[in-house]
């Protein structure tokens, strides 16, 4: 195994950015050792452009971390006439700063929507149940209005489900009285209701 050589900031760019590809190359191979020293050279600038664009210092840590193992994983795929190993490096983390703030935003989206959809639905029941109750109370009501011989048709028809012909049978009425009875008892509780036909 080669030793890569420490990187000296007073050297010249041009003998750094070699240097760097050099140690790259080693790391593509698998060493270890090169992938201390471009860990070293190289996390100061990914943390700070992934804090840039995340804005939020430990997620920054976390997305920094995984370029940088991207950057291990990655290392064979690096070309050097496309570009220098900082450029690569800076990419890879731009890239991952954006993927986070991206998912980040969209989880945050959905805890939104399903607040939303929860908080709806919580209203919509009570709405309805809110509704409900007044109708009952109203039609209560309205039931009260109707004759002692209405009421008793339209309860056992509508309530207990019978129909005319056992409503009839029940009360021992005959079955013509029971239908004027129910279109009489009906054409009162719309009028109170309040129905229009």
């Amino acid at each position: 195994m080669n030793q890569p050589t420490p990187f000296n900031t007073g050297r010249p760019a041009d003998r750094a950015r070699s240097e760097l590809t050099d140690v790259m190359r080693q790391v593509a191979h698998g060493d270890k050792q090169a992938f201390s020293a471009l860990y070293d050279a190289l996390a100061p600038l990914v943390f700070g452009i992934v804090v840039k664009v995340v804005r939020d210092r430990a997620q920054s840590e976390e997305v920094t971390q995984e370029v940088m193992i991207d950057l291990w994983r990655q290392a064979a795929r690096y070309r050097p006439d496309a570009g220098s190993v900082t450029t690569w490096a800076a990419t890879i983390a731009h890239r991952r700063a954006v993927d986070r703030v991206r998912s980040a935003q969209a989880a945050a989206d959905r805890e939104q929507a399903q607040a939303a959809r929860e908080h709806t639905t919580a209203f919509d029941e009570v709405a309805e149940q809110v509704e409900t109750r007044l109708e009952s109370e109203q039609v209560r009501r309205c039931l009260r209005g109707l004759t002692e011989l209405q009421r008793q048709t339209v309860t056992l028809a509508y309530y207990r489900g019978l129909t005319y012909r056992e409503v009839a049978e029940a009360l021992r009425t005959p079955l013509p009285t029971i239908k004027t009875r129910m279109r009489d008892g009906l054409i009162r509780l719309r009028d109170c209701m309040g129905v229009t036909t």
